[in-house]
């Protein structure tokens, strides 16, 4: 079952006996666990019949022999575990999901990874439970994905905004849902969230970040680099010199990508380099700027960010690194 199939049936009160949910993504996991921790039991029944457990805590037979009681005085009972990639042998839970108590509702949130689909026991609980793995968004669904989620709260979003957030808050969508969250408590209802918005309340400047970095080493505007460069360097804290250097790495990654993809069509380029469709002129215009040789001796110089991280700051580092890889005289091709 997909995340909104499960989020839409346990509004119905359509319950299974198990829920497996599992994968890289936390986000999803937590969405599902906290619904049924604060939906299914009615506030005075929490007490005498919902456990929260800790893998760290238990072994699976304890889970399971609680699984197996009769609620106090109610319908249902509810049990979930949490960070259960802690609990070392799931052997047992087979045996319990062929023949479960019809009456307990156990929740697993097995985070960071996922269980083996050819394995008996991902079988089983997904024949008898559900089996939910939650996957990581990549970077070019992120933009979309943060649009749908505040269209959502009743807001809308530009797409460079929706870009801006992706780009500075990276994929984990708990701490992306957390800022849209707090940021639609500060703005009027039904807004359009823009870029000078993003500033203003999230503190993110519209016209100092990795984007425009990016977007300025691609174009070769040299000035709007250095002023780029020097807001960084005042502002360490928000822009992390690893993360930066990383950052810069991939985009020519991605440059280097557009060349050689033998489908020069936006959405084909868009799929293949895993970016917003939205970006494809910049990268362009930065593909012309700068022919496959060029790119590879600017990975050569720069050595990631080994050659930048040697240099002791950033801003000698990338003026050098600019301006030397500026004056290699490199064919087009």
């Amino acid at each position: 079952m997909t995340f909104d199939q499960i989020l839409q049936s346990l509004k119905k009160k359509d319950y299974s006996s198990v829920y497996f949910l599992s994968g890289e993504e936390p986000y999803y996991i937590d969405v599902i666990a906290n619904f049924i921790e604060e939906n299914v039991l009615e506030e005075a029944d929490k007490g005498f019949n919902q456990l929260v457990l800790y893998g760290k805590d238990v072994d699976l037979q304890n889970v399971i022999n609680l699984a197996k009681q009769f609620p106090m005085m109610g319908d249902k009972q509810v049990i979930i575990v949490r960070e259960a990639q802690d609990i070392k042998n799931f052997d047992a839970l087979e045996a319990y999901i062929k023949q479960p108590q019809t009456s307990t509702i156990l929740v697993f949130c097995y985070k960071g990874k996922s269980l083996n689909k050819r394995k008996t026991l991902a079988k089983t609980i997904d024949k008898s439970g559900v089996l939910f793995e939650s996957k990581k968004l990549y970077e070019n669904q992120l933009p979309e994905w943060i649009t749908k989620y505040i269209s959502s709260k009743g807001f809308t979003v530009s797409p460079k905004a929706a870009i801006l957030l992706s780009e500075f808050l990276g994929n984990d969508l708990s701490k992306i849902t957390n800022e849209v969250d707090k940021l639609c408590i500060l703005i009027p209802a039904g807004s359009l969230i823009s870029p000078e918005i993003i500033e203003k309340n999230v503190g993110i400047s519209k016209d100092y970040n990795i984007f425009e970095l990016n977007n300025a080493i691609g174009a070769k505007d040299f000035d709007k680099v250095m002023r780029i460069v020097q807001y960084f360097a005042a502002n360490p804290k928000g822009n992390p010199f690893v993360v930066t250097i990383s950052t810069l790495h991939g985009f020519f990654l991605k440059v280097m990508t557009y060349h050689f993809a033998p489908d020069k069509n936006p959405d084909s380029l868009a799929a293949l380099m895993k970016v917003n469709k939205f970006f494809m002129k910049d990268y362009q215009l930065a593909a012309k700027n700068y022919p496959p040789k060029k790119i590879s001796a600017i990975f050569a110089i720069i050595g990631c960010f080994c050659y930048l991280k040697l240099a002791g700051s950033p801003i000698p580092a990338i003026r050098s690194f600019y301006s030397r890889s500026d004056n290699i005289n490199f064919q087009t091709s």
